[in-house]
């Protein structure tokens, strides 16, 4: 396994995915086939990355803190730099969540509607969703994916990802007082040091096909676990939000 090197200065008491981890190993190409590559300016005009997944044919969900100016999308990549049979598709509208909150990252999550609609085959399709009442609980282990940085400070070419187990809610409210189990999932054992990286934001963590959270930030000690929206607890601001995007 490519495990890298965990390096980490922490100023905040939350860091949108930075730093660089201990890693998994790289995906199988096209072994998941909703996973979208995100690619938008920031407030400073910088160009920034993220991950993201494919719910619908022309909706892509994704971190609240990866919205920017000029977001594209990319679906059916493995290898980000070899654009063919890929398909490149620009934002028309980003819907974050309305109270999502850019300091503590509360309600970390957006919906991307696409130009237009995917072919979806065998290289892009999308994933299922959780219900309401699905409960992620502690001990389970799920898998993210994503083109986050590697141990040598580079963004990796390569989708990578890697098996984490979810922790009590306890571990990460005693790092950080925002935390709130019933919006949001700690992930990762820090026994393990094993997590995500920054440029994994946005991306999903999947328990048997579904997506049940999405990359949010790390803590401030820099090492796993770290804390993802818990997207069960967003259905129907979801379902509602879909279908004002659906809108013509």
């Amino acid at each position: 396994m490519g495990l890298l090197l965990v390096f980490l200065v922490a100023v905040l008491s939350v860091d949108a995915e930075g730093g660089k981890i201990l890693w998994g190993t790289e995906s199988k190409p096209h072994s998941r086939p909703y996973m979208a590559f995100i690619n938008f300016y920031d407030s400073k005009l910088v160009v920034k990355r993220c991950g993201g997944f494919l719910v619908e044919k022309d909706i892509v969900m994704t971190a609240a803190h990866c919205n920017g100016s000029n977001i594209n999308v990319t679906l059916g990549a493995h290898n980000i730099k070899k654009q063919k049979n890929t398909q490149l598709i620009p934002v028309r509208e980003a819907k974050p969540h309305k109270d999502f909150n850019s300091v503590t990252l509360v309600n970390d999550i957006m919906l991307l509607k696409l130009e237009h609609k995917a072919q979806l085959s065998s290289t892009v399709k999308t994933i299922a969703l959780p219900k309401s009442q699905d409960w992620v609980k502690p001990g389970q282990v799920c898998t993210v994916a994503g083109w986050g940085n590697l141990a040598n400070c580079t963004l990796s070419k390569t989708l990578q990802e890697v098996n984490l187990e979810v922790q009590t809610g306890q571990m990460c409210h005693s790092m950080s007082k925002t935390y709130n189990n019933s919006i949001q999932l700690c992930v990762g054992n820090p026994n393990e040091k094993k997590a995500t990286a920054r440029g994994d934001s946005g991306g999903p963590f999947v328990c048997n096909g579904v997506a049940q959270g999405i990359v949010s930030y790390s803590l401030c000690t820099g090492t796993p676990p770290r804390v993802f929206t818990r997207i069960s607890s967003f259905i129907p601001w979801i379902q509602k939000t879909m279908k004002l995007l659906q809108q013509p």
